[in-house]
């Protein structure tokens, strides 16, 4: 079976937020999952400053415990002191005394109003989470949240993105708008194997449009951000707005178009697209 780089959204994120939350803390003990849209649980995956395994691969029922009370309140929770509590249930009491947990907060990470997982910061003393460090842990949970939206986005985009019958104008249509889509959205993907996959089916998206017949320009190399920007001109966008989409500078987005015509031999915009097609850069 293929290795699915969206097929564990969110993890290398986690862990980065994880990081991040924890140096802006000073908590000693960080952890969090995602809910496993399967099953409708949430499942411990990211654990930092642990001392044991009591706590790995835990699967959270939603409204049970303090993790199972964000989830299900989609809002964040804490506790000074977990074992006590009257504010929470339970069933997870064996796995926080093995860790030693005493004071907890959670954080839900919220994507389109719905709960995608939790972040935890803890402490092995019972004291009160002040609001300071709840607001570096919602930071945290902010930053997971946008990089769960660009995932999406890249699904959705994986997805729009198949190869049409030969002949189907229309659908090419749609598949060249999702091609120049992704091409635009991989930079800002921080995941270095879901980006190489997105552009592995850009790649893909442009030699099926050629096709094994097309008629070959020779061996124009372009840079991919060459590619970025005829991707975009492709689809009808301006200068302005290719730099947008790319988070460049028009006069940048200019340079390489120009670079771009060149290499291809071509004299217009409109001309290095075709140029493009015939080589098999772009769908």
């Amino acid at each position: 079976m293929a290795f699915d780089p969206l097929g564990v959204v969110g993890t290398a994120d986690m862990r980065a937020a994880l990081h991040r939350m924890r140096q802006a803390t000073g908590l000693p003990l960080a952890f969090g999952g995602l809910v496993e849209t399967d099953l409708g649980h949430m499942r411990i995956s990211e654990l930092q400053g642990n001392r044991t395994t009591a706590l790995s691969s835990l699967a959270v029922i939603s409204g049970n415990g303090l993790g199972g009370k964000t989830v299900a309140l989609a809002r964040p929770c804490a506790v000074t002191d977990y074992s006590v509590s009257r504010q929470i249930s339970h069933e997870y009491d064996a796995a926080v005394a093995a860790e030693g947990i005493r004071s907890v907060l959670a954080v839900p990470i919220v994507v389109r109003r719905r709960v995608r997982g939790v972040l935890y910061g803890a402490l092995r003393t019972a004291q009160p989470l002040g609001d300071r460090t709840l607001g570096m842990a919602m930071e945290a949970a902010r930053d997971v949240e946008q990089a769960l939206v660009v995932r999406d986005e890249a699904r959705s985009l994986l997805t729009a993105a198949r190869a049409p019958e030969e002949g189907s104008a229309g659908a090419w249509e749609e598949v060249r708008e999702a091609h120049g889509a992704l091409r635009a959205l991989a930079p800002r993907i921080d995941d270095p194997a879901l980006r190489e996959e997105l552009l592995q089916v850009c790649g893909r998206l442009a030699g099926a449009a050629s096709g094994p017949g097309a008629e070959s320009t020779g061996p124009a190399v372009l840079a991919p951000r060459e590619v970025d920007v005829l991707s975009c001109v492709a689809g009808g966008a301006t200068n302005a707005v290719a730099a947008e989409r790319l988070g460049l500078r028009p006069e940048t987005v200019k340079g390489y178009l120009r670079s771009a015509m060149r290499k291809l031999g071509a004299h217009t915009r409109l001309e290095a697209v075709v140029e493009a097609r015939r080589a098999g850069l772009l769908p």
